[in-house]
């Protein structure tokens, strides 16, 4: 499951239990990640409340494609699971996701997004390389300052869960197993889902 063990739910304290039973309530179950983070509830509970003040301001589509596009870039399997099946249930179908993974030539985005996704890759890969000539390339797609801050925030706020799960061994939750396998192998770009029980 991870390198690091996980908080036992018998053992948890009341910071602990409480993150527990939050996520169980959303997922169905307790994540990995949850456990991870288990040792820092304070940690996850900051970083809940960051995620979703980045979210509030951006448009469902625009949020999940640079999000998808930094945790792919990243190798992340386990924030490409879990966004990538936020995109097919939620924003576009499995098969506009799989073409958005495997061949993005092919996949239904416009120029704005397609421009929102190389800067979101860069992000989270090349930050350091960033020119204004990137920004430029956003503004010219119809991005406002606002915006652009936005999709930055995304991008890097992914990084750090990302390589968090990952520094940490965390693996991709079970219930992953479950996606269509076509789904399933274009969301699954590094780490392999856990073995069912």
């Amino acid at each position: 499951m991870a390198f690091i063990r996980a908080v036992p739910v018998e053992a948890a304290d009341a910071a602990v239990t409480e993150i527990y039973d939050g996520d169980r309530a959303s997922w169905g179950y307790v994540p990995n990640f949850t456990k991870t983070f288990a040792h820092r509830p304070d940690v996850y509970r900051a970083w809940q409340q960051l995620n979703a003040t980045i979210k509030s301001s951006m448009d469902l589509r625009r949020y999940e494609l640079a999000t998808v596009a930094a945790a792919s870039a990243l190798r992340s399997s386990y924030c490409t699971l879990a966004h990538g099946r936020m995109l097919a249930e939620q924003v576009m179908d499995a098969e506009s996701v799989i073409q958005f993974l495997t061949d993005r030539k092919t996949a239904p985005l416009d120029a704005a997004e397609r421009a929102v996704v190389a800067f979101a890759e860069k992000v989270a890969l090349a930050a350091d390389q960033m020119t204004q000539g990137d920004v430029d390339e956003l503004r010219a797609q119809g991005l406002d300052d606002e915006e652009i801050f936005d999709v930055a925030l995304a991008a890097g706020a992914r990084c750090f869960f990302s390589k968090v799960l990952d520094a940490t061994g965390t693996e991709p939750d079970a219930a992953f197993q479950d996606l269509e396998p076509g789904l399933r192998e274009a969301l699954t770009v590094g780490r392999p889902i856990e073995a069912r029980p």
